[in-house]
């Protein structure tokens, strides 16, 4: 099983980084292949409640090619981290199969409670370079994350979610309108309260012409 996955990384690689030239080479120079195969031999001792060795081996990984897995967290197979400085997975993060993972990306945690913490990313999720996803929530199959999109809430399936907090932009390829729609219907508000202030103030000169007549 521990092999099976590890060639499946590879494929993964083969598959999706057009740099990518040989077996050999992605054994041994992309620090992607060597945190994955570091972190599946950290879970497997984390569950064996052995958390002292699989933490030290994960630390170890961490410094070798600066991509920090927690030994608890659950990778599925065919798993790309492409390029990988700064990658940080969460103890309780799930990343499914043939997940494509970019440099800077962070699967954090909200909080300090115990328990389930950290996202769980579906099958053949792309997170683009710098993104986070924070709090324990489903992103789903086929999902994508724009680069350094800030990601708070659950994501449906096949949908393209960017922005600061990130929202989708496309479902099933098609594009989002909710945004627009928002902005329309603030500028229809904003056009009705300057059109109500506008009758206040001419009722307000109008009354100040009254009183200067009468006096």
């Amino acid at each position: 099983m521990f092999f099976k996955a590890i060639q499946e990384d590879i494929r993964a690689v083969k598959e999706r980084d057009p740099a990518a030239r040989s077996t050999f080479e992605i054994l041994l120079l992309y620090q992607g292949v060597h945190a994955l195969i570091m972190h599946r031999i950290a879970h497997s001792l984390y569950k064996k409640k052995r958390y002292f060795i699989a933490r030290l081996i994960s630390q170890v990984s961490r410094f070798i090619t600066h991509i920090e897995i927690h030994p608890g967290a659950v990778l599925g197979k065919g798993i790309l981290i492409d390029h990988g400085a700064g990658v940080v997975i969460g103890e309780t993060a799930v990343v499914g199969d043939n997940c494509t993972i970019y440099q800077g990306v962070t699967l954090g945690g909200v909080g300090t409670r115990k328990g389930k913490r950290h996202p769980t990313l579906g099958k053949n999720v792309t997170v683009g370079a710098g993104a986070k996803i924070l709090g324990s929530f489903v992103v789903g199959d086929n999902c994508k994350i724009a680069a350094n999109a800030v990601l708070l809430k659950p994501l449906a399936d096949n949908s393209t979610a960017a922005g600061i907090p990130a929202r989708p932009i496309k479902v099933a390829g098609v594009a989002v309108q909710e945004e627009k729609e928002e902005i329309n219907c603030d500028f229809s508000k904003l056009e009705h309260n300057l059109k109500a202030l506008s009758r206040r103030v001419e009722e307000l000169e109008d009354m100040l012409v009254d009183k200067k007549q009468i006096l």
